[in-house]
């Protein structure tokens, strides 16, 4: 990340970019040959995002003034749960995901939640093999919450493949 790049709280004057953002950044999707449609595929709303912002929940990569990335998650009892992180494509592979990640750890820590959680992956290097190298944890369907097990079950019927999602864990 350069000193030109920032990450901020995201204000509901950006919810406007933050889909374009998720588009861009699905288009690494199209390496991935069965994943491809995937760039093609709904991204969230800015009417989405909003309930989020207002809640403290969304962090924007803000580089030379524009937004070119963004972390959205909902705050729970028991966790912090990452719903989406998006980077603009040409953007990728310059630190601004793991700077996105490491402020919503650092958030969590400060407001003493216990873990963060995400769905995402297996197999797809930006997704589970990036988040385990900043210490999450697949779960075994055994270990999955309820909350855990619905969000997989929504994934898997608006047609993400079952044998390629997990959850994943940060205990802080």
């Amino acid at each position: 990340m350069s000193a030109h790049t920032w990450i901020r709280a995201a204000t509901l004057e950006d919810t406007q970019f933050l889909p374009d953002i998720e588009r861009s950044s699905g288009e690494a999707f199209r390496a991935v040959p069965d994943l491809a449609w995937i760039a093609d595929d709904a991204v969230m709303s800015a009417e989405q995002h909003a309930p989020l912002i207002e809640a403290g929940g969304v962090w924007v990569a803000v580089k030379e003034a524009r937004i070119v990335g963004f972390i959205a998650v909902e705050t729970l009892p028991e966790a912090m749960h990452i719903w989406q992180m998006a980077v603009e494509r040409g953007e990728q592979g310059h630190g601004l995901g793991r700077a996105l990640l490491n402020t919503v750890i650092e958030t969590a820590c400060s407001r003493r939640t216990p873990a963060v959680t995400l769905t995402t992956f297996r197999d797809v290097v930006w997704n589970a093999p990036f988040y385990a190298q900043s210490g999450f944890r697949v779960l075994e369907d055994e270990a999955l919450c309820e909350r855990l097990r619905g969000i997989l079950a929504n994934e898997i019927a608006h047609g993400l493949p079952a044998e390629r999602r997990c959850a994943m864990r940060l205990e802080l």
